[in-house]
């Protein structure tokens, strides 16, 4: 099997996976959130009780649960898009560029406030 580098290709890997085991009923946009909420307390739980987080304060099994806990983050969010018609990479294009308008650099370089508090 090659190896996908795209979402599409990621999207169609986790279709596959859910179909082969008939888990296609589960998969509802409302679990799917659920899902993805959990994995994200999960990734965060990496994190708790460090100073900041930053490399040198990960030890080798901390790392492998952080990169495990973000697969599984990816994995559910573009289940969750496939499962609501969401093109991640445009979605992300068009947010990416309401954050420049509401975030024009040379007005927030350095700050970070909200964007409604300067």
């Amino acid at each position: 099997m090659t190896q996908p580098d795209s979402l599409e290709q990621l999207r169609d890997l986790t279709r596959a996976f859910a179909q082969e085991r008939d888990w296609q009923p589960f998969h509802t946009p409302k679990n799917l959130a659920m899902a993805l909420t959990v994995e994200v307390a999960e990734l965060a739980e990496h994190f708790q009780w460090l100073p900041t987080g930053a490399a040198h304060e990960l030890d080798a099994r901390a790392q492998e649960g952080i990169r495990h806990e973000l697969a599984d983050v990816l994995l559910y969010l573009v289940q969750l898009a496939d499962q609501t018609g969401v093109d991640l990479h445009a979605a992300a294009l068009e947010k990416i560029a309401l954050n420049a308008a509401k975030y024009p650099a040379q007005q927030v370089r350095g700050d970070a406030r909200k964007y409604d508090q300067y």
